[in-house]
């Protein structure tokens, strides 16, 4: 593939501080986006050698509006090569950030313009997707939100951005993977935050109606998740309304998060100052501890959940199953143990996992074909299949799809993007084959993604 040649309108910088939201309007002038160097204080020391858009906060949320047109200019100021993905929106193929499938990459003071028009409201994020292990781990991951045009009721709203990171007792970066851990679960790291917080404290009116959006951005960790002290009700999953009853998490029963997908929850704030409405984890061999506190501030307002509105359905293609099409899929370790050839987006080495038992020879490898071919406006179901122990979080880029049936337990039907399959699992998921091009295929613990357990798809 040949680098594109893009014209790129008069750039004006935007100012990114902390976690404050980013607007972004339809314009003649691209709003730009400097990854750069950061540091940030995340244990006693500061940590060096973070990467951000702003050399002392983490990434911003961006804000868009559905069916408005965004532009956006990545600007590169690394020495590494990047390119950037926009987890969960279903946009045309070029602008998907893939490189060597959908773009080259973005070499050091390299620029390149992403304009989409998102046709879905909801909560998604982004990411780089090259080099992805080395700048997601040191920090670049980031929530972006596309707002719906009609206002529902909520008061206020709340986006946590839940990672981890792996640091040393002096705040200094411990090594992103081991092979060790790209075998088998992935590198957990030891640093848990919520927008890069240990505990994130954010005050809302007491009694107020709050749409909490929750996301997973780690390269590995699958949180476990429940609400406390407030009444609470989910309302969407991976950026789509919830059209169905869908059961409230408990610290016996968690909500399960894995690496990629999105949560929004409406929550009715506590009447009495001071009190708080908590998001609860559970780590291996820790208490259940508060990732976020909401804290509710001054006299209550009295509002009610039930004076939201509901929110409206995106406009995603349902499949006909009478008619649908089934394409299988195995997700496992490879026998085979060359290193993929990934061009400048960075190699952990070592092939470690496969689908259809065939390891992903690289980004930059020639002569790749797709898992499967679509036919535009068609009906598939596809059958992922776990032989392997671990747990893979399946993410389709530029589709929705919607969870059919399950061998291990009852699935509500959930428009997604990323499927959570469990250990020996196999889940049939239907969707329409809408969006033309090749759209990648792979697990989103990155460890898995980048030792084999990636392809893509191709629809036309």
């Amino acid at each position: 593939m040949k680098r594109r040649e893009f014209l790129l309108g008069s750039s004006a910088a935007a100012s990114v501080l902390g976690l404050g939201a980013l607007p972004l309007t339809a314009s003649d002038a691209a709003q730009e986006l400097v990854l750069q160097p950061a540091s940030y204080r995340l244990r006693d020391q500061p940590t060096m050698g973070m990467v951000s858009l702003s050399p002392d906060a983490p990434p911003p949320v961006l804000y868009g509006r559905q069916g408005e047109v965004l532009r956006l200019t990545v600007r590169n100021t690394l020495p590494d090569y990047t390119a950037m993905h926009w987890h969960g929106l279903r946009i045309r193929n070029e602008m998907d950030g893939v490189p060597y499938l959908t773009q080259m990459p973005i070499g050091e003071n390299e620029s390149f313009t992403y304009e989409f028009t998102p046709p879905d409201a909801g909560t998604y994020w982004y990411h780089p997707h090259c080099m992805t292990m080395d700048q997601m781990a040191r920090g670049l991951t980031g929530v972006m939100v596309v707002a719906e045009p009609e206002d529902l009721g909520f008061d206020s709203e709340q986006v946590i951005n839940l990672r981890d990171f792996r640091l040393d007792e002096d705040g200094a970066f411990l090594p992103a993977y081991t092979a060790r851990g790209a075998a088998r679960a992935g590198t957990f790291g030891n640093v848990q935050t919520a927008n890069w917080q240990s505990e994130a404290v954010y005050d809302h009116a007491a009694g107020s109606l709050v749409r909490v959006r929750v996301v997973n951005t780690d390269t590995t960790r699958i949180y476990r998740l429940h609400p406390e002290g407030a009444e609470t009700r989910i309302i969407a999953w991976d950026g789509h309304p919830v059209e169905t009853d869908v059961t409230r998490p408990t610290a016996a029963q968690p909500l399960l998060l894995a690496p990629g997908q999105r949560v929004d929850l409406a929550v009715r704030m506590p009447d009495d100052e001071g009190q708080s409405a908590q998001l609860m984890a559970k780590f291996p061999g820790q208490k259940h501890r508060a990732m976020v506190r909401l804290r509710a501030t001054g006299q209550s307002i009295a509002r009610d959940l039930r004076e939201l509105r509901p929110l409206r359905p995106n406009p995603v293609a349902r499949p006909d199953l009478g008619q649908a099409e089934l394409h299988e899929f195995v997700f496992g370790w490879t026998p085979e143990g060359g290193a993929p050839n990934d061009g400048f987006c960075g190699s952990l080495g070592y092939s470690f996992w496969s689908i259809n038992r065939t390891p992903w020879p690289g980004d930059a490898a020639q002569g790749t074909g797709p898992l499967a071919v679509l036919q535009r406006g068609k009906s598939y179901v596809l059958r992922l299949r776990n032989e392997s122990p671990n747990l893979h979080p399946i993410h389709l880029h530029g589709l929705a799809f919607v969870p059919l049936t399950s061998n291990l337990r009852k699935l509500p039907p959930l428009l997604s993007d990323t499927m959570l399959l469990l250990k020996d699992e196999t889940v049939d998921i239907a969707l329409v084959a809408d969006n033309p091009g090749d759209w990648a295929f792979h697990c989103h613990v990155i460890e898995h993604q980048k030792t084999g357990l990636a392809g893509f798809i191709r629809v036309i």
